[in-house]
């Protein structure tokens, strides 16, 4: 694979640079903060070579790589320099806001604890086939070294948040760091007071949220002396003063109810456990493939990591995790076996062994989600593993995605009978997923014959101009994805009036939340997209009104939307509105790029027929 190749090309299908606010990676995601994600083509991206599948969720636009992603990661910084672009980022949701902080946040803790986490587990197996003794010196410090993470946390979790907040780590971290140092423990245990307020003796180590609230703290304390504070005294003034505020009110107040926050926390979760018991853990395994292709079971790291910190173990996502990860594994082999594809077959024995080893997103955009069938063996799979594991009670030791490697995790020395229901889980996943798809896959028929796509004359269409005015070529709009025909081809109009028109009748598919864009399907069923002005996204919905929703059928002329033409311009925006076919790969376009403004048919479509 040409990793350069490919990554100049992700950068150009997420907007170019310009457009690139930030970029990170996962196990097999690059995740780019993008300043306007209407200019992502999530099509475009699943197309590249080494690209298995681009979604956009969390606040994010994620481009699936899969076990590559470092090498594809490393390319693409190439081209972005220190990975950020020049524009200025749109304003976001409050959801999405909190959804990428907390991302942000704990993402990255996963590798240290996992490490501390998996060499406790398998210190803890040693010592259960009797190869070292517990109280020997080796194994106390070896332990100590697994566990120091974990006991460090308040640390990491500072790192991480002033990272997020770009703010200054050091700083951050020693700031946070007065909550666990040995003689501030011992004073908060013997009980002390600051100005006259009592402190809590609240036990710091392994906490994440009494951290984070700090943090927040110290990131506005930071910028507010960064701003007022004399240039030549700013090295030492804005440090000293963002610590000196910040740790007291941490010690009275943040830290406390960051703990509370915790208990609370994780109590809802467990009350949860508690009360659906296995049902939990089954329906969970279930819905996993859809969690993790959208990446919603990020938010599930805060609440492992709060019930690791706290009861030193977790019963429900851990064990889901791993009926999900097998039955995965179990899926891709089965398929392996059976498909005539040999693309197929390398894709999946590819995918199957990553799943084994607790790497699902090669197996979900590779085969999974392409193909119901897998993707029913693999719900089917995780329902049954999902269900043992949550009647036996499994309960996983270190956060780490569960797999052959990691089943350590699961490791208990009060419960010699955990590891062992972890590993029947394991078989039971593995064995129904494998034989519920040798049942449930068939072959697609292959002709022999090479296919030939030619345009023919059915479902052929004429398409007016949806608004009144100067016809334009779509390389004339001063905007890549339209001008690139990224998104398809069409047409552009300057527009004299704020009304927008069915061009011909269909039905309506699409109303953005912000008035600017719509999409309908016409009735022969090509999709057309229109886009009203450049960054008008940004208005949010000021100066449109829809005249249609969702469902609606309309026919050619029909008012679809009107929007304020003048207050558009006065707000400083383009108006010229495009129209575009986005499955232009079951249609051939025809357009007519004579500018005028006399009314005519812009665009002649035409379905393509395989023969």
């Amino acid at each position: 694979m040409d990793f350069k190749k490919s990554a100049k090309e992700i950068i150009e299908k997420v907007g170019g640079a310009g457009n690139v606010a930030s970029l990170i990676h996962c196990s097999t995601r690059l995740r780019f903060s993008l300043n306007d994600f209407d200019k992502a083509d999530l099509d475009g991206l699943k197309k590249i070579d080494g690209v298995l599948g681009a979604v956009i969720a969390g606040g994010q636009c994620q481009v699936i790589i899969g076990n590559d992603v470092v090498e594809m990661y490393d390319a693409t910084q190439e081209f972005l320099g220190d990975g950020k672009g020049t524009g200025k980022a749109k304003k976001q949701s409050i959801g999405q806001i909190v959804l990428d902080f907390i991302i942000g946040v704990f993402q990255p803790l996963v590798p240290a604890i996992a490490g501390g986490g998996i060499l406790k587990s398998v210190l803890m197996l040693i010592v259960m086939f009797g190869w070292m003794s517990d109280k020997s010196s080796t194994y106390q410090i070896l332990n100590l070294i697994g566990g120091a993470p974990l006991y460090l946390l308040p640390l990491l979790v500072a790192i991480t948040a002033a990272q997020k907040l770009n703010v200054n780590p050091l700083v951050a971290v020693s700031t946070v760091g007065v909550l666990i140092l040995p003689d501030m423990a011992t004073m908060l245990e013997k009980g002390t007071s600051l100005f006259g307020m009592h402190v809590l003796n609240v036990t710091y180590s392994s906490q994440v949220f009494p951290a984070i609230l700090s943090i927040l703290l110290y990131a506005v304390m930071e910028r507010f002396f960064t701003k007022y504070s004399p240039k030549p005294i700013r090295i030492f003034f804005v440090p000293m003063m963002s610590m000196l505020i910040t740790a007291p009110l941490t010690l009275l107040f943040l830290g406390p109810l960051g703990y509370v926050i915790g208990q609370y926390f994780v109590a809802a979760i467990l009350f949860l456990n508690v009360h659906l018991g296995w049902v939990a853990t089954a329906l969970l395994a279930a819905a996993l493939p859809f969690m993790v292709a959208t990446g919603m079971h990020k938010p599930m790291i805060p609440y492992v990591v709060a019930t690791f910190s706290t009861v030193g173990k977790e019963t429900l996502y851990l064990p889901a995790s791993l009926a999900h990860n097998i039955s995965e594994s179990g899926t891709c082999f089965a398929i392996a076996l059976r498909t005539n594809d040999t693309r197929m077959r390398a894709t999946a024995i590819s995918a199957g062994i990553s799943a084994l080893f607790g790497i699902t997103e090669p197996a979900l955009y590779g085969v999974t989600l392409q193909h119901k069938r897998a993707l029913s063996s693999v719900i089917i799979g995780s329902l049954v593993g999902g269900t043992y594991v949550g009647i036996t009670g499994l309960a996983g030791f270190t956060i780490v995605g569960p797999g052959l490697a990691s089943l350590p995790m699961f490791v208990d020395k009060s419960n010699p009978m955990n590891i062992v229901n972890a590993m029947i889980g394991f078989g039971i996943s593995f064995a129904v997923s494998f034989v519920a798809s040798l049942l449930l896959w068939k072959n697609e028929k292959v002709s022999d014959k090479k296919v030939d796509t030619t345009k023919v004359n059915i479902a052929k269409e004429d398409l007016d101009a949806p608004v009144a005015g100067q016809v334009m070529s779509l390389s004339h709009v001063p905007d890549d994805v339209f001008s690139q025909g990224l998104l398809g081809k069409g047409i552009a109009v300057t527009p004299t009036e704020g009304k927008l028109v069915a061009p011909t009748s269909g039905t309506i598919q699409m109303v953005y939340e912000t008035k600017h864009a719509l999409g309908m399907t016409t009735d022969a069923g090509a999709e057309l997209l229109f886009h009203i002005g450049l960054d008008t996204v940004q208005l949010k919905g000021k100066y449109f009104d829809a005249q249609v929703k969702v469902g609606d059928h309309v026919e050619k002329g029909d008012l679809l939307e009107t929007f304020d033409l003048d207050k558009i311009k006065e707000a400083g925006y383009n108006p010229v509105t495009m129209m575009v076919v986005t499955n232009q790969d079951h249609y051939a376009v025809d357009v007519d790029e004579t500018e005028t403004t006399e009314p005519h048919a812009v665009m002649n479509i035409s379905k393509l027929e395989a023969n």
